[in-house]
């Protein structure tokens, strides 16, 4: 279901997932094309949620400089957002008006805000994000941020799989398309689990 714009209120929160310099800056090391086009439609999108009380939220990828998510060890991914590394900073013109939740420690990776995964063991943890909602009285998110295909969706799935009513905001993700049409193929799974986009 595709809705004309987000709506915010006090139990919906905004969720902005990874807008970090490695994936919204054209010099990152995993960088999202049009990830800088990102921060400004999130920026916009920050005052007008906190204009209506949601809280805003913030993921942060934040990964070990040797881990199993990364190539150099066998993972699919490049060396990105490697903990206290200008590319695992918050990009600079992003607003930040919340907490942040951090993910993708030891051998994790870190797709989800919501939980992360041992590459190793299969073993999955939460990350704090969900007990964080739920003391603020959250049952509703609205996710943006980077990559669509890949930590967006995630989030999302996660998000309605833990019973919140979740939204996706197009026009403020963008995808990795490591395969060809890899963000359309996302929206449409999004789409089946029950996610709004908009």
């Amino acid at each position: 279901m595709r809705t004309a714009h987000p709506t915010f209120g006090p139990t919906t929160a905004l969720l902005v997932v990874d807008v970090q310099n490695d994936f919204a800056d054209p010099a990152g090391r995993l960088y999202v094309a049009g990830g800088e086009s990102v921060v400004d439609v999130v920026d916009g999108l920050v005052p007008t949620a906190r204009a209506a009380g949601s809280p805003v939220v913030y993921t942060q990828d934040w990964h070990p400089p040797e881990t199993p998510h990364f190539a150099t060890s066998g993972g699919p991914w490049p060396v990105h957002c490697v903990a206290g590394t200008w590319g695992a900073q918050l990009h600079p013109r992003l607003e930040v008006a919340g907490p942040v939740v951090r993910k993708g420690a030891g051998a994790q990776d870190g797709y989800s805000g919501f939980t992360a995964r041992d590459v190793e063991t299969g073993e999955e943890r939460d990350t704090g994000l969900r007990r964080l909602l739920s003391e603020l009285g959250v049952t509703r998110v609205v996710v943006v941020g980077l990559a669509l295909d890949v930590c967006v969706k995630e989030t999302a799935l996660d998000a309605r799989r833990l019973g919140y009513q979740t939204v996706v905001v197009v026009a403020a993700t963008r995808p990795v398309d490591l395969a060809p049409g890899d963000g359309a193929r996302a929206l449409e799974e999004l789409r089946g689990h029950g996610v709004e986009t908009c």
